[in-house]
């Protein structure tokens, strides 16, 4: 047999390959976090975090029984050691797009602690794009990395027990069961995950700090059994355009380039399966009369109502086509299921990857189109080299840890049952003949009756390049409206004029200077004692609104001057009525005017789109993904209907507006009397604007569900 081809090559598929003197695998949330909590102590120069998420209030070692938060473990630690300096590096999320985030992390990490911890938000990426690097580094000698945040819902053991009290959360609630891995690192390999976090700290702020100038004594923990030493480590990256700075994508070429080396079978566990090249990939290899076998191990559902409605439909469509590839029977799908888990299954989160048993990659991942050309990814990888069988029993051993637990067995049994039998597959289906309480079933690849969803467009929802934000807008608009000429002439005078407008007075009158609460609170001041003063506001307001004048700023400059009650009442209708003529110009315009995409595709999302109006309006008003004015005009020139439109509007403003009417109220009360009964208000009603972003979270929640 001839040798097997060399998958790991720098500038292609990794970006460097390093020496570890120690490597260990740590399957699940407990084995992490145990760890982590035993070593964070040990640093004594600089400890790295890189993240997507986290949370200050998680307590790592609460199972064993010390309750200190990981910011009280920190802020500790930097008090006792004067040369300690802390760097944590947390993707700038939006808040409105996931309300399970820890609210104001930097004031919890960056001001509630000590000085020598720099806690910084990374927003240096494309629009929509993420920070998906979850590592750690301590004093440059040992790393963590994989597929686990420090934040909540990711404790978990191996025997991912229904109701263990321990998952719970700060809030009290239980989380779900979790499955995930993380890899430890021990030599250069860390240090080089080092070099990743201060570039990527020094494209976020502007700010560089240097490599330690003195080698650290090891950190390795004594009670961790390594499962490798002396071995070299690949890292891979995902790093979309920006700036000035070029694409990167050695996670996509790495995947694709360790299924086309595969012999014997590919083992894949992954949150997400939505990346078309990859599934081409593997239909490639199933069409070969001789290729490997697949096993893929995926969750039975993705977390979140908007993920199941989206991503695990486009799932299921790939995983059909890869069925009918599987010509020579070499191909298995499952979900890890538990008897007393039928409710909540296992959220399988891990991104694994195992070739032959002789390489193995363990990251963050995911095979999805994000994680090959839109969100940052670090994954590492292993290739056994020279034939080092040492290597290659510890990747067979890892892979057959995770198969156990799965299947609910010992890795003796897994071990003996792939002895016997002629291929991984059938040793993995007579173990299964064996299972009782805890099993691998087969994931039925068929779309849920609610199919026809608003976001099942993979382009969007999974996009692989960052997104021009012009185009994510205008793919939305229908074919072309036709107009007749005198109509399509007073558009276009119409949009020039206000257009013109809007030039001339922000660069040649005084409205420059306007554009601040206190200016436009004083001139609705002047008009208040006008007999005219509600209409001539109301019309101020809208025609203000269609200019691009920011819309926060006009609603509470009227609840400044008119009071929480009548000035929320006023900004709403002003609101809506300039949204109302916006989407009328919109109409008569077309879909030609604003610069939209041809093509009966976009035509067919457009009246997908229509079908859910409302509910997109609610959305956009909620989350606004352009201008105020922006939406209106694409929306007149949509599918959407003039009466989802309007109801929409109303129904998603109304909330908004409320909200900052009773804040707005609240903070003035305060301010004009300073009195612990008005803060005590204030800080209810600010309770209750998150109770209330809660209540509607969990509604539009079980209505995609009855839906």
């Amino acid at each position: 047999m001839s040798t097997p081809t060399r998958i790991l090559k720098p500038g292609r598929n990794c970006w460097r390959i390093r020496r570890a003197e120690r490597v260990a695998f740590l399957v699940d949330g407990a084995d992490y976090f145990h760890v982590l909590h035993t070593v964070l102590p040990l640093a004594r120069l600089q400890i790295l975090i890189s993240s997507w998420d986290i949370y200050s209030d998680i307590r790592l070692g609460a199972p064993q029984g010390d309750k200190r938060t990981l910011a009280e473990v920190l802020d500790k630690q930097l008090h006792k050691h004067r040369h300690l300096h802390v760097y944590m590096l947390n993707w700038d999320f939006s808040r409105l797009l996931d309300m399970g985030r820890e609210w104001l992390p930097i004031y919890k990490f960056g001001w509630k602690t000590h000085a020598r911890l720099k806690f910084k938000l990374d927003s240096h990426h494309p629009l929509g794009a993420s920070h998906h690097q979850k590592f750690v580094v301590l004093d440059e000698r040992l790393a963590f990395s994989g597929g686990l945040d420090i934040t909540r819902g990711r404790w978990d053991t191996l025997e991912h027990h229904p109701h263990d009290v321990r998952r719970k959360q700060v809030d009290g609630t239980l989380g779900r069961p979790y499955h995930d891995v993380q890899i430890a690192l021990e030599g250069d390999a860390a240090s080089t995950l080092a070099d990743l976090f201060r570039e990527r700290w020094r494209r976020a702020t502007d700010q560089e700090f240097n490599p330690l100038d003195e080698p650290a004594t090891s950190l390795w923990p004594p009670n961790l059994e390594p499962d490798m030493q002396q071995v070299e480590v690949a890292i891979s990256r995902t790093e979309p355009a920006y700036d000035d700075y070029r694409e990167v994508r050695e996670v996509e070429q790495l995947y694709l380039d360790a299924i086309a080396a595969a012999r014997d079978f590919i083992y894949i566990e992954n949150q997400f399966y939505t990346c078309p090249q990859i599934n081409q990939a593997l239909i490639q290899r199933l069409l070969e009369e001789n290729g490997p076998q697949i096993i893929l191990n995926l969750p039975l559902e993705t977390e979140g109502w908007l993920s199941q409605n989206s991503l695990d439909i486009i799932r299921v469509r790939l995983l059909q086509d890869l069925r009918q590839a599987d010509r020579h029977g070499r191909l298995a799908i499952y979900y890890p299921w538990k008897k007393d888990l039928e409710t909540i299954p296992i959220n399988l989160h891990a991104k694994v990857m195992v070739v032959d048993d002789r390489f193995v990659r363990i990251g963050s991942s995911n095979l999805n189109n994000r994680s090959m050309g839109f969100d940052t990814e670090c994954d590492i990888a292993i290739e056994v080299k020279r034939d080092n069988v040492k290597v290659g029993q510890a990747i067979r051993h890892f892979r057959q840890r995770l198969v156990s637990e799965h299947l609910g067995t010992s890795v003796d049994k897994v071990a003996n049952a792939e002895q016997q039998q002629s291929d991984m597959i059938n040793s993995i289906e007579s173990l299964r003949e064996q299972c009782n309480e805890r099993c691998l079933m087969p994931l039925e690849a068929v779309l849920p009756k609610y199919e026809d969803n608003i976001l099942t467009d993979i382009d969007l929802i999974d996009p692989e390049q960052p997104i021009n934000p012009e185009s994510l807008l205008y793919h939305y608009l229908p074919a072309k409206k036709p107009l007749f000429p005198g109509k399509r002439i007073l558009a276009w005078l119409t949009a020039i004029l206000l257009l013109s407008t809007l030039a001339a007075a922000w660069n040649f009158t005084p409205l420059g200077q306007w554009l601040e609460v206190e200016r436009v609170t004083h001139m609705i001041e002047t008009l208040r004692n006008y007999p005219l003063a509600v209409p001539v506001t109301i019309a101020g307001f809208a025609i203000a609104a269609m200019l691009m004048v920011p819309v926060t700023m006009l609603i509470i400059a009227c609840i400044i001057v008119f009071g929480a009650g009548w000035g929320a009442i006023y900004a709403l209708t002003g609101a809506f009525v300039s949204a109302v003529l916006t989407y009328l110009l919109g109409n008569l315009m077309g879909r030609d005017a604003l610069k939209g995409l041809a093509g009966g595709r976009v035509n067919r999302i457009s009246q997908r789109l229509a079908r859910h109006g409302v509910m997109t309006i609610i959305f956009v008003r909620i989350v606004p993904v352009a201008p105020f004015t922006v939406i209106n005009l694409v929306a007149g020139a949509s599918h959407i209907s003039l009466r989802d439109f309007m109801l929409g509007t109303l129904l998603g403003m109304t909330p908004g507006i409320t909200a900052i009417a009773l804040l707005t109220d609240r903070i003035q009360a305060t301010i004009n009397n300073p009195e612990p009964s008005t803060v005590l208000l204030l800080l209810l009603v600010v309770v209750g604007m998150l109770g209330l972003g809660y209540l509607l979270t969990r509604l539009m929640r079980r209505h995609n569900t009855e839906h």
